[in-house]
């Protein structure tokens, strides 16, 4: 197969409303911009290509793959599925295929076998915090030895691996992206002292982010800061139950669960403080993102993650992961503040200066050139 050498295949699961497909979809727009041949494959079906614009120029194409269930020894039900990968794969004439997540990555390496053209795939979840069902265990360590770098967001994700992918492991952090109405030095919403106070949370509600945590701090100090509220952006299959406990705890009016949005940076630009409750992370850019729009932010010392875009006390706060007292605490003493607020808030930005785009992306340019090499 004769590959184009500007062209990038990129094969993800979907791209719907999350944080690791806005991360894909900003790096894919970031190549476009650059002249690359950027093709875009999801395997989870059509209706979920559309949530975040992606450059006119990427060709974005659907493989249907359904539910393939391991036991034991991979075996894969639904071959003809890899068989269609690997056909728009080869379409695609790519210089290189990057695989975003474990089963897709498992998917990507068996549809490239034998097309000569090197695989690289990358773990968006720490494997030490994040384990998968058996069969796609046993399946991630027969295959990933093929690619021909395994990309992780942190050094302690990667050290799950064996030595053997570990040598040609690279650790490669989210990039951090902010509309230019959002740079540093630009214009801020001048907020009025006497105004509501919003202290916001972002993402999926599933349990691996512990808004239910986040919910039981804010109902414990809520009645001593009755300026504040509640917002929490995403949606998913905790909804009834979040609502449920908002109920229980007579939060009503002051948390709010308005769903997904298009425009987190608008969001985070009209808050107060930022809170990260989650259980486990793999390396969150909602949280990088925060301190670029210049929020003081919270956030459970999880496993893998937040304590390499932290400062401790000096851009943002850390509490032991999981930790409802502690988290309590610091949410009131920042309320209690504002002058420590200002002082984080002012020092937040400063992580554009580690993980901005053009430091990150030129990471990732330097391994496609190697990986062809």
């Amino acid at each position: 197969m004769k590959s184009d050498h500007r062209a990038i295949t990129l094969v993800i699961s979907s791209l719907s409303a999350g944080g690791a497909e806005r991360v894909i979809s900003t790096m894919a727009n970031y190549w476009a911009d650059q002249g690359r041949r950027v093709h875009l494959i999801t395997t989870h079906g059509q209706d979920q290509i559309s949530f975040y614009s992606v450059h006119r120029s990427i060709t974005l194409e659907e493989v249907d793959f359904p539910a393939i269930e391991l036991r034991g020894l991979p075996k894969l039900r639904k071959f003809s599925a890899i068989v269609a990968l690997r056909r728009t794969i080869r379409r695609s004439r790519p210089r290189v295929v990057i695989a975003f997540s474990d089963q897709t990555n498992v998917y990507t390496l068996l549809a490239a076998m034998g097309l000569r053209v090197p695989v690289i795939v990358s773990e968006r979840y720490d494997p030490n915090a994040y384990p998968i069902a058996r069969g796609w265990s046993l399946a991630r360590r027969w295959t990933y030895p093929w690619a021909v770098c395994v990309v992780t967001q942190t050094g302690a994700a990667l050290g799950y691996f064996s030595p053997r992918v570990q040598r040609r492991g690279r650790i490669i952090p989210n990039p951090v992206f902010i509309p230019p109405f959002l740079r540093p030095g630009s214009a801020q919403l001048s907020a009025s002292p006497d105004r509501h106070k919003i202290m916001i949370a972002i993402g999926r509600l599933a349990p691996q982010k512990g808004f239910d945590l986040l919910l039981e701090a804010f109902g414990r100090i809520a009645p001593q800061h009755p300026e504040w509220t509640l917002e929490i952006w995403g949606d998913g299959p905790l909804r009834e139950s979040l609502e449920a406990v908002v109920g229980q705890l007579e939060l009503q009016g002051r948390v709010r669960l308005p769903g997904t949005t298009k425009e987190p940076w608008q969001k985070m630009r009209e808050a107060d403080l930022f809170v990260l409750s989650s259980r486990f992370e793999g390396f969150p850019n909602v949280l990088c993102e925060a301190m670029a729009c210049g929020l003081p932010v919270i956030s459970f010392d999880c496993p893998s993650g937040p304590s390499e875009i932290i400062r401790d006390g000096i851009d943002g706060v850390l509490v032991p992961a999981g930790d409802v007292d502690a988290l309590e605490a610091a949410i009131s003493r920042l309320m209690d503040h504002p002058e420590e607020r200002e002082r984080l808030a002012a020092r937040a930005p400063e992580v554009l200066d580690r993980f901005g785009l053009g430091k990150v992306m030129a990471v990732w340019d330097q391994l496609i050139d190697e990986a062809r090499k």
